[in-house]
């Protein structure tokens, strides 16, 4: 069992709704956002996605390109980010840290390299958006096989012919992707969400996680409402990109995990 499948099987049990948060790695710097990262947990964030910068993120709004764009001036590499996963599990070993973001800083590591030095790191999942279900022997399977679990996202365009495939290797936790689009593009809306997360649920076990779309307490709260918690990446990133400090970005992560814990 992963830190992944003990987090949502403890929270089934307290029957609330799980709340996870994205941030950039390295924006706008390593010292922030190790800050950030790290008083996540206190602030009531259940799964860390630390987004790996890339310089062709295509599923990316434009606050998570200008953080990942940020990062990447200072020159943040996947090297730094395993590192900052290092730091975080010397004071936390239990709260679960997704890696998020795109399969070339992977492929150019090596996947056998990359998933030694994630799995010695921390790392208990990977979002890996543009690498499909039919790659799957390419890094799914060998990080399954590491145990390290392997999310995949659903969205609203993969209709009943493609969702087996979809969720064929997928472990920890099924990604749904609410709006067609890019992140922080349109808001999530509960009517259209809802079927949809059925939908899925009816084809697995796994807990359904909506992101892109969240930005408020009471939106966390709505789209939590109807599945198994939600995800949210943009609304954080822009008050860092804004230059706020460290704790006052986790006084509003604070505020949007109870909105989700509320629902």
């Amino acid at each position: 069992m992963t830190r992944i499948d003990a987090k949502f099987a403890a929270l089934k049990a307290e029957g609330k709704k799980a709340f996870v948060a994205y941030l950039m790695a390295g924006d706008p710097d390593i010292a922030t956002s190790l800050a950030v990262m790290k008083g996540m947990p206190a602030a009531g964030v259940d799964v860390i996605e630390l987004g790996m910068p890339f310089t062709d993120p295509m599923a990316d709004g434009p606050t998570i390109q200008h953080a990942g764009q940020r990062a990447l001036a200072h020159h943040q590499k996947l090297q730094q980010t395993l590192d900052m996963v290092r730091s975080f599990r010397e004071e936390d070993d239990t709260t679960p840290v997704v890696l998020m973001g795109y399969y070339n800083p992977i492929y150019n590591r090596g996947v056998d390299t990359f998933l030694k030095d994630a799995k010695e790191a921390g790392i208990d999942g990977l979002i890996v958006v543009d690498l499909p279900p039919e790659e799957d022997s390419e890094l799914c399977l060998p990080a399954q096989a590491a145990g390290i679990n392997f999310i995949r996202l659903a969205t609203p365009t993969t209709d009943a012919h493609r969702l087996p495939t979809v969720l064929r290797n997928t472990s920890g936790f099924v990604y749904y992707v609410s709006v067609t689009g890019i992140t922080g593009s349109q808001a999530a809306q509960a009517e259209t969400v809802a079927p949809e997360v059925a939908r899925i649920k009816a084809k697995t076990d796994l807990p359904v996680i909506v992101g892109f779309g969240i930005s408020t307490p009471e939106a966390a709260k709505t789209i939590a409402g109807v599945a198994d918690g939600c995800v949210i990446g943009s609304a954080i990133v822009k008050l860092i990109g804004e230059g706020k400090p460290a704790d006052e970005v986790l006084a509003r992560v604070a505020e949007l995990a109870a909105g989700a814990h509320a629902a």
